[in-house]
Parts: C-alpha cells; sequence; structure tokens
C-alpha cells in the first residue's frame, strides 16, 4: 500500500497583528503534542502566558499561510529567529507532514549568519527528523529546566545548521 503525503504550497510572510489568533491556536495545540512525547503535557502554558516572558517577538517572526477550508488563505505555522537562533517553530497539528513546518524552517535559516542554532527537547521525534531533513545536526545534549516552566526538569538537544561554503 502506498501512502500519499499531500503536499501544499505554503507563502511564507513576515507576522502581522491581526496573526495572533491564529499562532495562539496553532502553538498551544502543537505545545501539547510536543510535551506529551518529552516532559509531559503538566508543564503546558498556553502561548499567552509564555509569549513575552520567553521573547517570541525580540527578533523577527514569519507565518506560513495556506489554502484554509473555504478556499481563502490561513495561517498554519509561525517561526521566529533572533540573532541566528531558531527561537520557535509550531505547526497546526491538522498539517503535519505537509511541508508547512519544513518551508518556515529553510525560510527562517535562508534569513540568518552561516550558523544556525535551535533547541530541540530530547523525544520530540518529530522535531528532531524535521531539522535534519533541512541540514540540522545535534551537536550537544543538556538536561536542566525547562525554559519557561522552571519547575520541570527537561532534556534539551542543541542542534545546528552550517551553510555549505560555495
Amino acid at each position: 500500500m502506498v501512502t500519499e503525503r499531500r503536499q501544499a504550497e505554503w507563502r511564507i510572510r513576515d507576522y502581522l497583528p491581526e496573526d495572533w489568533e491564529a499562532i495562539e491556536r496553532i502553538h498551544d495545540a502543537a505545545r501539547l503534542d510536543e510535551l506529551e512525547a518529552t516532559v509531559g503535557v503538566e508543564a503546558f502554558l498556553t502561548l499567552a502566558e509564555t509569549y513575552e516572558n520567553e521573547g517570541l517577538f525580540d527578533g523577527r517572526v514569519w507565518v506560513a499561510e495556506g489554502p484554509g477550508s473555504g478556499g481563502d488563505p490561513e495561517v498554519v505555522g509561525f517561526v521566529a529567529l533572533e540573532d541566528d537562533e531558531v527561537s520557535w517553530l509550531y505547526v497546526d497539528p491538522a498539517r503535519y507532514g505537509q511541508g508547512a513546518g519544513g518551508a518556515l524552517l529553510r525560510y527562517a535559516v535562508a534569513q540568518a549568519g552561516a550558523r544556525v542554532e535551535t533547541s530541540v527537547l530530547a523525544g520530540n521525534e518529530r522535531a528532531i527528523g524535521l531539522y535534519q531533513r533541512v541540514g540540522f545536526t545535534i551537536v550537544e545534549t543538556r538536561s536542566g529546566k525547562l525554559v519557561g516552566n522552571e519547575s520541570f526538569p527537561a532534556t534539551g538537544h542543541i542542534m545546528e545548521y552550517r551553510r555549505p561554503v560555495g
């Protein structure tokens, strides 16, 4: 049996204030998936509770738009880049496996310098695989407290991308 992966064309654009409700919905749904596979959903905090302390808007933020159910474009994911670090990357769980995460990540990497870094929670195999498909490698693993909800222990991988020379 052949499984067909649906691919869509994604438009990557700058975040606009009117995108807030969409990225809040996307983050909150996808963050639960991320935590379920890593430190546990008990550590969940909403985007509204965390965006300011975790610096979502300290760098640049872009959204991916794709076809919506009514034919109009809808926001399906977002990425943030600060000082050559991918600090946020979330995709609507209904769009997993359709290429929006890869499109966002490749766009952010193209805007960055020769070396780009990110942190991914150990156990988040979906995210680790995405970063590796784009060219990131794990360079270090650290244990400590979950950023943004320090009452939970966490282990994370530092991953980096190095732009090919030439």
